[in-house]
């Protein structure tokens, strides 16, 4: 693992180069959130994206910063789903070549959206780490420039990006939550806060469930981990290989937290009811944070980030069901 060689000018960049295709997203109050906690708490609505993701910015800044030659030859990546569609969607954009490899856990309404927007989509195996196999053996038989999910610095830097609008739209935060898988968008958003203000507490948040970074902080190292079934299936999979979101994240992030599957489920809910909000499992994990109490520190004036809205509909559904019926 190396350090990252990231400067706020690199954020300013991947903002200028993404602004045609991805949206500066809402910031709005959460009086419900601000009622339980007594803090002041905005959401930052990245599910309010084009491809339903914050992945958008990363893969936008990736693909349009690569050279001629290689999106002439075309991409390929592995996904738990958002990446997947966000960089078919860019990809078709462009006039390219995508292909998107998955594992067989991945949901089937994400795995169809990535094919609706021209993406060769590749399942195979029952994990993550078992697509990842299949897309860095196809790449290299084809050609084909892999598209690292979170561990490379234009994604990292691309979804920093949402680290200057919060800062543009909310300059006196002091803490902001954030949904953490690989680390890309957890370590660009700290990154660039931290670069304003290193005493902007910064807190990434995660399923009980696997929980690749978390365990990999502990262990001081990056670990495998057993994959588990999961409503916050956009954040899991392992984090190898790893050679930039670990030691960032580890030099920036203050504090992490689990949250059950029953607290993602109701905070699921919880965003629908209160806010009208579609908010799939790895989106919501924040909302699970704060209503269950578990964050270490939180502060006076804190935004959480939204992460994703790619849910299958009749999952939610029942979620909401299960979750506000006979109160």
């Amino acid at each position: 693992m190396t350090d990252i060689d990231l400067t706020m000018r690199d954020i300013y960049s991947a903002r200028a180069r993404i602004a045609p295709i991805a949206r500066k997203t809402p910031l709005v109050s959460s009086p419900a959130l601000a009622e339980l906690t007594g803090s002041e708490i905005t959401l930052k609505l990245e599910s309010l994206q084009e491809t339903g993701s914050f992945k958008l910015r990363g893969a936008a800044n990736k693909l349009l910063s690569l050279d001629p030659g290689a999106q002439q030859r075309g991409v390929i990546t592995v996904s738990s789903g958002n990446h997947g569609r966000a960089l078919a969607y860019v990809a078709h954009s462009l006039g390219l070549r995508a292909v998107v490899c998955l594992s067989d856990t991945v949901p089937a309404n994400k795995r169809d959206a990535i094919q609706k927007l021209g993406a060769e989509v590749v399942v195979r195996g029952s994990t993550y780490d078992e697509a990842m196999e299949e897309a860095y053996r196809l790449g290299e038989k084809d050609g084909l420039e892999m598209i690292h999910p979170f561990d490379d610095p234009l994604i990292i830097a691309g979804q920093g990006t949402i680290g200057l609008e919060l800062l543009d739209e909310f300059p006196d935060l002091d803490t902001v939550v954030v949904p953490l898988s690989g680390g890309g968008l957890l370590g660009g958003i700290a990154f660039t806060l931290k670069s304003a203000d290193p005493k902007i507490h910064v807190v990434g948040v995660t399923m009980e469930r696997g929980p690749a970074m978390v365990e990999s902080l502990r262990a001081g190292r990056v670990v495998d981990i057993v994959e588990e079934p999961t409503l916050a299936d956009a954040l899991a999979g392992g984090i190898k290989p790893n050679q930039y979101t670990f030691e960032l994240i580890r030099k920036t992030v203050d504090e992490t937290v689990l949250v059950s599957e029953q607290e993602i489920a109701a905070a699921m809910a919880f965003a629908l009811e209160r806010h009208h909000l579609v908010v799939e499992g790895g989106g919501a994990v924040g909302i699970a944070a704060l209503r269950a109490g578990k964050l270490q520190h939180l502060g006076e004036r804190v935004a959480v980030v939204i992460s994703g809205a790619n849910v299958d509909i009749p999952l939610l559904l029942r979620i909401a069901k299960d979750n506000l019926d006979g109160r």
